[in-house]
């Protein structure tokens, strides 16, 4: 429980009292609901709820704020209220209260903050990136990367269950797109003019599979039929594309529990039937699809979308919506409950059918798609187009190569989803403060060098030599059992406050899928170190005094580490 879960049933259990003994006519107990005050001086939390019973109660708000604070019982969290303006109720908490949370932060370490399973929460699919195996993924695959890996790592933290997952779009028109393409620049390498079709694949990568084909085979494949050359070629690529992006996603700490192909959607099961098929059925089962001018549709328009959606040509062509209505559906069947899906801000216009055909089955609400805008780069604040290297799109690859995993990550997750990103590499490869990933790097590192300076010569000879891990060194050094007492001044009491506020800001994170919050977190956090550091010595003379801040290091140290794991930003012990 939370501290301010506690200082909330104090509150709340005046409100019991009170309702009971008529202090408050009320029919039901409102909820103490309480909130931070915008200004720190009015007190560590506040409650809103006289203003939201006085109405019901024919009481003035002030009024019900004194029937409140009149009826809190006795407990060891509230040192003082206060009723404000028309009638808040101001709350300021004991320092024992909030030095509560070093002792918490400390025995529970990485699993601080961790929310219980929410009731009916199901199991969640979170699918993102999904890029097309057709070439290499470029720096907005890596935002979603970035977006789709925390916000598992966020969720989980709160309590849910989450399947990470990546749709290989490897079935149609632009796979074969893709098979052409390397066999037209292998057919070039080979002293052929032949011109590349419309609608085929340009990039310096292709020419680059083609010719690790030629190394490897010669120039066999002339004597093949071109369609024959092509399918042998698509597959060789594909397979090879696949490998390299997923080893860039692995590089980048980001990982799936499934790899789905859309191909899997389109292969008989024992009874002879697809999942196009069975999502088909269902469908039709539920009287939403119809025969309109020799085409099969989806009636989407019952479920608030624009227009009904072709899902089979009239040539008998399958469309890409069949698929996206197979795949969702056969994630249903998986067990799924609820299904989040990570999209560029381009396929906006895809949601509302998407959603329709969830609605048709009986399953409204349970597809949410993010949508993300677009990643500006820069270098010294103008743009950069193309790729130093290849004279193209700059890839996400090359993003990483230059600026490294951990900038790239916490920058991608900087700001909002929706809102673009404005990223500007040179920013991110500085090594000093005006880096936001540094900065708090920074922060986690200085603390690691406090406890090192404090620990005894064995310890850190023992540490240094890897012998014994930095947890056991802190504890060591600091102790388990310490008397938290001396730690009164405000930066330390603000240092406690925000580590409180911990588990709530992961818990909202997870609610609204916002993990770029942990990043300003991170960054307020490690401001407050900062603030702690320069105003109170840590290395006091009175071992109380000592002991009680080096305490306070060691539980800011792992709020820190814990906020960047879940980005999935390292935490360096020495920089």
């Amino acid at each position: 429980m939370t501290l301010r879960e506690q200082v909330e049933e104090v509150v709340d259990a005046a409100l019991s009292a009170a309702v009971a003994d008529e202090s408050l006519p009320l029919e039901e107990v409102p909820a103490a609901a309480l909130e931070r005050p915008r200004d720190a001086a009015n007190g560590d939390w506040a409650s809103t709820v006289a203003l939201r019973a006085a109405k019901a109660a024919h009481m003035k708000p002030r009024d019900v704020a004194e029937v409140v604070v009149s009826h809190l019982p006795k407990n060891d969290l509230i040192a003082s209220t206060e009723i404000a303006g028309p009638g808040f109720v101001n709350i300021r908490l004991t320092n024992a209260a909030l030095a509560s949370v070093i002792a918490e932060a400390r025995h529970e370490g990485m699993d601080f903050g961790r929310g219980e399973t929410p009731a009916n929460a199901g199991r969640i699919n979170l699918e993102y990136v999904s890029a097309n195996p057709t070439g290499p993924m470029h720096v907005g695959h890596g935002r979603w990367a970035a977006l789709g890996d925390s916000m598992a790592r966020v969720l989980r933290h709160a309590g849910f269950d989450v399947s990470e997952e990546f749709y290989i779009n490897d079935h149609g028109t632009q796979m074969d797109n893709f098979g052409r393409s390397v066999s037209v620049r292998y057919e070039q390498l080979c002293g052929r003019d032949v011109p590349m079709p419309e609608n085929c694949y340009g990039g310096a990568y292709v020419i680059d599979i083609a010719r690790e084909i030629l190394d490897a085979d010669g120039e066999k494949w002339l004597d093949v039929p071109e369609e024959e050359r092509v399918v042998a070629f698509r597959e060789r690529s594909y397979v090879e594309m696949l490998e390299h992006n997923k080893a860039v996603l692995s590089g980048f700490g980001t990982t799936f529990d499934t790899w789905f192909s859309e191909r899997t959607l389109y292969v008989p099961d024992e009874d002879g039937k697809s999942a196009v098929d069975r999502a088909l059925e269902a469908m039709d089962a539920k009287g939403y699809v119809f025969q309109k001018d020799g085409a099969t549709w989806f009636k989407s328009t019952a479920f608030g979308d624009e227009k009904d959606r072709v899902l089979i040509k009239e040539n008998g062509e399958f469309t890409y919506f069949l698929s996206d209505v197979a795949y969702h559906y056969n994630k249903i069947q998986r067990g799924f409950t609820h299904l989040i899906d990570i999209w560029g801000a381009d396929h906006h216009g895809y949601v509302k059918r998407c959603q329709a055909m969830l609605a048709a089955w009986g399953y409204e609400g349970a597809l949410e798609v993010v949508l993300g805008q677009l990643v500006n780069l820069f270098r010294d604040g103008s743009a950069v187009r193309m790729s130093k290297r290849t004279g193209e799109m700059v890839t996400f690859e090359e993003l990483i190569e230059e600026v490294g995993v951990d900038a790239t990550r916490y920058l991608m997750l900087s700001r909002s989803s929706d809102q673009p990103i404005d990223f500007d590499i040179e920013v991110a490869k500085k090594k000093d403060a005006t880096n936001p990933v540094y900065y708090v790097q920074y922060a986690h590192a200085r603390i690691c060098s406090i406890l090192r300076k404090a620990a005894c010569e064995g310890d850190l000879a023992a540490a240094e030599a890897g012998d014994i891990t930095f947890n056991e060194l802190a504890e060591r050094t600091v102790g388990a059992d310490v008397d938290l007492s001396p730690l009164c001044e405000e930066s330390e009491l603000a240092l406690m406050r925000k580590m409180g506020d911990f588990a709530d800001m992961v818990a909202q994170a997870a609610a609204d899928r916002a993990p770029f919050r942990l990043t300003h977190y991170a960054q307020d956090l490690a401001a407050l170190f900062h603030q702690f550091y320069t105003n109170c010595h840590v290395l006091a003379d009175d071992e109380a005094t000592r002991r009680a801040r080096l305490a306070l290091c060691d539980a800011s140290r792992i709020v820190l580490a814990l906020t960047l794991s879940l980005l999935g930003v390292s935490a360096p012990e020495k920089m």
